[in-house]
């Protein structure tokens, strides 16, 4: 929407999610859990082959995606199983499926109950934690095992190591189902599990974005990850990319938080929010915004419409977003990168500074149209401009330039400036002087010198009457119209560039003026 392009360029934070936006949703597989052993694919030889086998049988059977189409993560499991030599259509096949309880934010984890034979077993799969706390067993070497505390805390702590790498962790696990419960409720299903194993992901950065983030930073923006994923593996990402994280907040903690709190927490400037749900981005949201600061928030599901709606900028994923996030959004990423977002604050303040020099180049003509006609009162002389002239540059010299000065590339170094405030006007004090006391009035100046400088030439002394009719009189409304169109072009490009020199910007860089 272009009323986003103002507020664009005054953005102080951007909230951005990881996957996909920061990295580029192309995950694979890089090592399981399986057995207590914490393998890397390149040694899966070492792992008992059939609990190997089970936890990526029971990955594939809880996911839909093919090798080439679906979910990033469901597919570098079929990758991964494929890689094993498991045929992961004719396992479906023979595994019917039966019920689907779908992922969501809150439980994190998904379930699907398919037909083995005359039995209906639910594969689990989802974060760890949430889903270890419905576990009871484990399968280590074909037996399945009572799982104890002591496997529980060697568990948790190979996880961490794998996600403190950056990897993404999917915990996988089954269940036997009677044929009645197959459709009951998630709690009475998703209980009493056998833990089968881990798979770590891994989604790299997008290589464009640590420059983007750098860039961002020198600009006084500031990027503030929000995401569902584990908090070790988003600050392990969030360091990779240049952010510096400080500590690490979970959306429980956002939670038990009171609202004057939460403000003291969003303007820490290493902050990062793991484990959050769409209710608790809208809570971030909210709260930098009500410390002053212009938000953009990225989001690409339904339950982020209202995050989206609540930030100054709301920016949906044109690639993986859906419908209501886009409506919902002022701006849709078509490649769902974030250092598209960057690019796009840089053509906003872009637009935004041609604005204020379009109308800098307005204002300034206007002083040396009346600065003539105010000294044809005061001083008595003969009108130095006349009508047809200022028509003559209004229309040559007024409109095409300024239109000229609306597409001016952007000037180097305007991202190493602070944002400006949003409610900074565009014709400020500043601005005005500018225009009128310094462009306006050199103008000014030499109009009418040149105005001047014709009657001397032609004897003209002060004291002496000046002609108002004839050839003398033509010649210096003449020279006084050349010299406001001669100042003009300068006055263009002295327009062109706030703080730049226009040699160091090129004098045909913008080939319109």
């Amino acid at each position: 929407r272009l009323s986003a392009v103002e507020t664009l360029g005054a953005t102080t934070v951007i909230c951005t999610d990881k996957t996909g936006t920061v990295t580029e949703a192309r995950m694979s597989a890089r090592a399981v859990w399986v057995s207590g052993l914490v393998l890397p694919v390149e040694r899966l030889a070492e792992a008992p082959p059939e609990d190997l086998r089970e936890l990526l049988t029971a990955a594939i059977l809880t996911s839909h995606a093919s090798n080439s189409h679906g979910d990033p993560t469901e597919v570098a499991l079929v990758h991964a199983a494929e890689a094993a030599r498991i045929d992961v259509e004719a396992v479906r096949l023979r595994h019917p499926l039966v019920s689907v309880l779908p992922f969501d934010s809150f439980r994190k984890r998904m379930s699907m109950v398919r037909r083995t034979g005359t039995t209906e077993i639910a594969y689990v799969k989802g974060a760890l934690k949430e889903t270890l706390a419905l576990c009871t067993h484990v399968r280590v070497r074909g037996l399945v095992v009572p799982l104890g505390d002591a496997e529980r805390r060697a568990l948790l702590a190979d996880h961490d190591r794998l996600a403190a790498e950056g990897m993404q962790i999917l915990a996988v696990a089954e269940r036997n189902v009677a044929g009645a419960d197959a459709y009951a409720s998630r709690s009475a299903l998703e209980c009493d599990l056998t833990f089968l194993g881990l798979v770590a992901l891994w989604d790299p950065p997008r290589p464009e974005v640590p420059d983007a983030v750098q860039l961002c930073q020198r600009a006084g923006i500031r990027v503030v990850m929000i995401t569902g994923d584990y908090g070790l593996t988003a600050q392990a990402i969030a360091r990779r990319i240049g952010l510096d994280v400080e500590s690490v907040v979970t959306g429980d903690e956002l939670e038990r938080m009171r609202p004057d709190a939460l403000g003291r927490l969003v303007r820490n400037p290493g902050v990062l929010f793991a484990r959050t749900s769409p209710a608790h981005k809208l809570a971030i949201v909210e709260a930098l915004r009500a410390g002053g600061d212009v938000v953009a928030v990225t989001g690409d599901g339904v339950n982020d419409a209202p995050a989206l709606k609540a930030a100054d900028i709301g920016v949906a994923m044109g690639k993986r977003g859906t419908e209501v996030a886009r409506e919902a959004a002022e701006m849709v990423l078509t490649d769902d990168n974030f250092a598209s977002i960057v690019t796009a604050v840089r053509q906003g303040r872009a637009i935004y500074a041609n604005m204020g020099k379009f109308v800098t180049y307005i204002f300034a003509s206007n002083v040396p149209e009346l600065v003539p006609f105010l000294a044809f009162i005061v001083l008595g002389i003969p009108l130095p401009l006349t009508i047809m002239q200022i028509l003559a540059v209004d229309l040559g010299t007024d409109l095409l330039p300024a239109l000229a000065l609306g597409a001016e590339p952007a000037e180097p170094g305007l991202m190493d400036r602070p944002p400006r405030h949003r409610d900074e006007p565009l014709l400020g004090g500043r601005r005005l002087l500018h225009a009128y006391g310094f462009l306006g009035t050199i103008e000014a100046v030499l109009a009418l010198g040149a105005f001047f400088w014709t009657y001397w030439l032609a004897g003209w002394r002060p004291g002496v009457p000046m002609p108002a009719s004839g050839d003398l009189y033509v010649r210096a409304t003449t020279m006084t119209f050349a010299a406001i169109v001669a100042a003009q072009i300068g006055n263009v490009f002295a327009c062109r560039t706030d703080q730049e020199s226009v040699f160091r910007v090129g004098m045909a860089t913008n080939r319109l003026v």
